[in-house]
């Protein structure tokens, strides 16, 4: 099948169609917010761009979110999901209209970390709840295709609002890094409210869950979601292969992770001016355009791959993939190698992101699968922040380190050694999933 037909075929479906609104608009308003983001905090003249002060920012920005966030998570399982894209975009372009005050108040910088880290820890809870609720809207046939075209379509929009946002670098050459930051933070708030309003097309219970789990107060809530987590940590690690392609996920995640911070440095020291923000910010516009254009051919290429390859054999070859990609940078720091390693490296992780998040919901049942998400956003949180970490304490100030990226190459291959042995097939269901109807009441 090719992606245009996928694409056509799934276009006619009322609840992906109207899902698609949604996932556009606001992954067009990620794109913006997160261009916003790096002009306020990696790209700004007055502040060193060391790869200690990057790893920093990303501890700051997601480590507490891999706290706080399992607590949250959960409720994918128990609200509507509808509901929750429906206030989570409004709550996030009410934090944007925050940040924008504290930009031109002049804030501490601390104050900005609090409020982006609020609006990224929403935008990850909307993402796992759009892809717990995608097998309410598609068959599950479609499964693949729906996975290949939809969040891939939304990365590509994301792309699409990093250079609209970064547009300014280009037409106004002088402006400040507040003015960039400012409207790339607007233009975001605005694609935030524009799919809150598109929520409204589906129905409240069109998303799942199917039979919501309990609301309970807060207290007994905080007790009752962690041993809720814990045992879908156990259900997914008995099920095996969504367990399984959660790790594999993980390590892709850290090893893109690692390049992904030596391009923020690269872009501003090596291909630019530390001194110019619109330079160095405009040359990682232009990095996030070739990854654009590898997840791009990764949802085009998956769905068709897809009827050669089994989503185990598919993950071990964009893992492949992900080592031929990375070897660009071993061989030079170049502008051809960062782009071509941005366009073949994306291609790995997107293809491979869409074969994992296929194997979650195929072998994870919906009464679980909301938290089976949040522990996917955990696992990726966790090796963010791993790879901005172990970016601080072995990439030189330039960004740039040969070794390190040969090392890279090395552990795509060594991941695919070890993920070549993981069973195809998951385990049976090794527990009964709480059933509402049948659990005791809660204490008042």
């Amino acid at each position: 099948m090719s992606f245009a037909r996928d694409l056509a075929r799934l276009w006619r479906t009322d609840g992906f169609r109207r899902l698609a609104y949604i996932r556009l608009l606001s992954q067009s308003g990620d794109g913006m917010f997160q261009v916003g983001i790096a002009a306020a905090f990696f790209f700004d003249p007055t502040t060193a761009a060391t790869p200690g002060a990057i790893a920093a920012g990303f501890a700051v920005l997601l480590a507490p979110f891999t706290l706080v966030g399992p607590f949250v998570g959960p409720l994918i399982d128990r609200w509507q999901r509808q509901r929750i894209l429906l206030v989570g975009n409004l709550v996030r372009a009410g934090l944007v209209a925050v940040i924008c005050a504290l930009l031109l108040v002049e804030a501490p910088r601390w104050t900005l970390y609090v409020v982006a880290l609020l609006t990224l820890s929403v935008n990850r809870f909307l993402l796992a709840s759009m892809t717990a609720g995608l097998p309410r809207v598609v068959a599950r046939d479609d499964l693949l295709a729906a996975n290949a075209i939809l969040p891939t379509l939304g990365t590509i929009a994301a792309a699409v609002g990093g250079a609209v946002g970064g547009i300014v670098t280009f037409v106004a050459p002088q402006a400040t890094d507040t003015t960039l930051a400012l409207s790339a933070l607007i233009a975001g708030g605005i694609g935030f409210s524009l799919s809150s309003w598109a929520t409204v097309l589906l129905g409240r219970r069109e998303l799942g869950p199917v039979n919501p789990l309990e609301r309970l107060r807060l207290v007994a809530q905080v007790r009752e979601l962690g041993s809720e987590l814990a045992t879908a940590v156990r259900y997914l690690h008995a099920r095996v292969t969504p367990f399984q392609a959660l790790m594999v996920m993980a390590a892709q995640r850290l090893l893109y992770g690692v390049m992904f911070v030596a391009s923020i440095l690269i872009s501003r020291h090596v291909l630019g001016d530390p001194d110019r923000p619109e330079q160095a910010l405009g040359n990682f516009t232009l990095v996030v355009a070739f990854a654009a254009v590898g997840f791009g051919l990764a949802a085009v290429l998956t769905p068709v791959m897809g009827e050669r390859f089994t989503r185990h054999q598919w993950i071990l070859l964009c893992l492949g993939v992900g080592a031929v990609g990375q070897t660009a940078l071993a061989i030079s720091m170049e502008p051809w190698a960062l782009f071509s390693a941005a366009v073949v490296v994306s291609f790995a992780v997107q293809g491979g992101k869409i074969a994992v998040d296929t194997i979650v919901q195929r072998d994870t049942e919906d009464a679980v699968r909301g938290r089976a998400f949040t522990l996917y956003d955990m696992a990726y949180n966790v090796a963010f922040i791993s790879s901005a970490v172990i970016g601080g304490l072995v990439l030189p100030a330039d960004g740039y380190s040969q070794v390190l990226m040969a090392v890279l190459v090395g552990l795509y291959v060594l991941t695919a050694l070890v993920f070549a042995r993981a069973p195809r097939e998951p385990s049976p269901a090794p527990v009964p999933l709480p059933d509402p109807s049948t659990a005791p009441p809660t204490p008042k």
